[in-house]
């Protein structure tokens, strides 16, 4: 397991060498002599991380009024223009990187974080102040909601500040990375063209909830490390109590 993990993280400096070379000496380096993650590309679709955005709105609308910021409607609506803003910069592919674009995307991600927190903290009171009602069912529907879109929205954070952005990543020109796929450790395995999508993100964001801990993708700058204790805390307190509380109601 040594000789294997010395092997790995070679791999890893010896790519990260070569481009910081290319680099600092704007040489183009020839292509398919990097894997796709480090180099140039055309950028990742735009539809995935669309999809998951409108999930994490729907959601929120369908959530009852108690558990939601008040007036109902007004988040998900602003959420919803912020994304046909991004949508109509970048509609097919997202390699158009713009000051503006960005704090956009950003500012959606905030606006989707403060509902689902608003919606949390609200859920949990009603279950401390037992006021969160009879019905198992609805309590552990109400509870899969924001476990969900917390869920989406940790995947979007990391999808979007991992190497300064999507739009950054497709024109590779930040050999860092803040997370560390497998692909990345033995490109050996991986297809040439190769490079972390939303998809991948979203799976971080799944496997982290889930098992309250990384899995197969480490977390190596110090912020996704917070980002990751976070969501993992935030996943513990709302699975146990939602489902505590369930198992009450059923009694």
């Amino acid at each position: 397991m040594g000789d294997e993990h010395r092997y790995l993280t070679e791999t890893l400096r010896g790519q990260l060498t070569r481009l910081e070379r290319a680099l600092s000496a704007d040489v183009r380096l020839p292509e398919g002599s990097l894997p796709a993650w480090l180099r140039r590309t055309e950028g990742e679709q735009r539809l995935p991380v669309s999809l998951a955005v409108l999930t994490a709105i729907a959601l929120q609308i369908v959530l009852p009024g108690k558990f939601a910021l008040r007036p109902h409607l007004l988040l998900p609506l602003l959420e919803v223009a912020l994304l046909v803003g991004l949508i109509a910069a970048n509609p097919v592919r997202i390699n158009r990187e713009s000051g503006v674009l960005r704090i956009a995307s950003l500012t959606m991600m905030a606006v989707i974080s403060l509902a689902n927190a608003v919606s949390a903290v609200l859920l949990v009171r009603n279950l401390v102040d037992g006021t969160a009602g009879d019905s198992a069912g609805a309590l552990l529907a109400t509870g899969a909601a924001i476990w969900g879109t917390n869920v989406i929205v940790f995947a979007l954070w990391y999808w979007e500040l991992d190497r300064g952005g999507p739009a950054a990543r497709a024109k590779g020109g930040n050999p860092h990375p803040d997370f560390l796929f497998t692909q990345m450790t033995a490109p050996e395995v991986a297809p040439p063209n190769w490079e972390p999508t939303f998809l991948d993100y979203l799976y971080l964001s799944f496997t982290n909830a889930t098992a309250f801990s990384p899995t197969d993708v480490m977390p190596l700058s110090r912020w996704a490390k917070m980002m990751m204790l976070a969501q993992s805390a935030v996943s513990i307190v709302a699975i146990a109590l939602v489902i505590s509380r369930a198992v009450n109601v059923v009694k």
